[in-house]
């Protein structure tokens, strides 16, 4: 395909060709936007949970479908007879569905062998008149930073965000001809199979790597069992910082919130709050460098994943060390680092931390509860060679997640000029 330019017009939606038209999006669907189901009986109504069922119709609602795709494997089930009931709701084959209450913005094409399937009163199904508008363009139209503004200018919020119906009528689209919103389609489209892709991909190298782990770790002959304080030189508790002494510019503190339930590091110096750097040297004994292993010690989450998980840091610069996070100065001759962490993210380390934890609104995992955890250890150089091994698949992994990302970035981008004519295809 050649790109070519052209001539634009400013429109409701911004600078398009002035080929195209701008229409609402109830002149271009065969019927009026329909929302969930309205029960024939009893009026707008969510069936009971009793009701659920563990195979029939799928119903969807905004949450089973929140990267695109719509998750049947997830969502709930009601009987063909349930169903019946309702006067409304009935998506089909080809219907783009949009998340519009609570949880807002995914779409997702319905792609199903069923007769129909039912909508929650969550998500919206637009079913396209393909005289004018193609479903496969209007999953992309709906993506379209343009129509991301006309929705949330409207959304309102009570308990929870939610964009109306009646506004979701009238919003404009940008509308070229058949033949163009189907290269622009097939291209997204094209992209979006190759992100689909990676992702498998990297699920698949995920789950060999957690296979891996499963079988590397597992204690052996030889193996010794040791108190985790007989492995390390020192433990050092975090430093309680004030939020009113946050500053704009100094040095970022790491709390709890960058250590991963994978074990990871998940720092953004740009998302994390700092502190002046005038206290710095006055607060040596909190510096954290790059390679220091550290381990939450607290956990507000209900499921109480994260107290006990390490992590080792990434950094370029020294970073301070919050209250509720402990940095372990180990003996390395002893233990490897990556071991260790990769040993937090196993099945007896977890029980042990959730169960010595003081468990209540968080839990709390105290100094001496860590210093007297058990892990069963083979000699450092076994340690250092599974180490070399996961941090191999580590790489690989988090390689192929950086390139996942700059191609949702580059369909990103790409979408946009596309969806606004700024590039054609044509």
């Amino acid at each position: 395909m050649e790109l070519v330019l052209d001539k634009y017009k400013q429109s409701e939606v911004g600078l398009i060709p002035s080929d195209w038209e701008v229409c609402k999006i109830q002149t271009l669907i065969d019927k009026n936007i329909i929302v969930g189901h309205l029960d024939g009986n009893h009026g707008a109504l969510y069936p009971r949970t009793t009701e659920f069922v563990d195979d029939g119709i799928p119903y969807i609602s905004a949450t089973d479908f929140p990267n695109g795709e719509i998750d049947f494997s997830s969502c709930k089930y009601l009987t063909k007879e349930r169903c019946e009931k309702f006067q409304k709701g009935f998506a089909k084959n080809g219907d783009i569905l949009f998340a519009h209450n609570a949880t807002v913005g995914p779409v997702a094409k319905l792609e199903t062998t069923l007769d129909y399937v039912m909508l929650s009163t969550t998500a919206t199904y637009y079913r396209c008149d393909n005289s004018r508008l193609l479903s496969n363009y209007l999953k992309y139209v709906l993506q379209a930073n343009y129509f991301v503004r006309q929705y949330t200018a409207v959304m309102s919020q009570s308990t929870r965000f939610q964009v109306p119906i009646t506004a979701q009528r009238k919003f404009s689209v940008a509308i070229p001809t058949k033949t163009e919103q189907t290269a622009i389609a097939t291209a997204l489209s094209d992209l979006d199979d190759l992100i689909n892709s990676l992702s498998t991909l990297i699920e698949k190298k995920k789950a060999i790597k957690q296979g891996a782990m499963q079988q590397l770790l597992k204690p052996k002959e030889g193996w010794v069992v040791k108190k985790l304080g007989e492995v390390i030189k020192d433990f050092q508790n975090g430093y309680g910082f004030s939020a009113a002494g946050y500053v704009s510019d100094g040095t970022p503190i790491v709390t709890m919130a960058q250590i991963g339930l994978d074990g990871t590091f998940n720092f953004d110096e740009t998302k994390v709050n700092k502190w002046v750097t005038t206290d710095f040297d006055t607060l040596k004994n909190f510096h954290l460098k790059d390679g220091d292993l550290i381990i939450a010690m607290t956990d507000v989450t209900p499921e109480k994943n994260l107290v006990g998980r390490m992590a080792i840091v990434k950094t370029e610069k020294v970073l301070l060390l919050n209250q509720r996070v402990g940095l372990l100065r180990l003996d390395i001759s002893k233990v490897n680092p990556y071991f260790l962490k990769t040993l937090s993210n196993m099945r007896d380390w977890r029980l042990y931390c959730i169960g010595s934890a003081s468990l209540g609104v968080q839990a709390n995992l105290g100094t001496k509860d860590i210093m007297n955890g058990e892990i069963t250890l083979p000699l450092i150089e076994e340690q250092d060679r599974i180490a070399n091994i996961l941090s191999d698949m580590d790489y690989e992994i988090q390689t192929l997640e950086l390139n996942l990302s700059k191609h949702q970035m580059l369909k990103h981008g790409i979408m946009q000029e596309l969806l606004t004519g700024k590039t054609r295809l044509i």
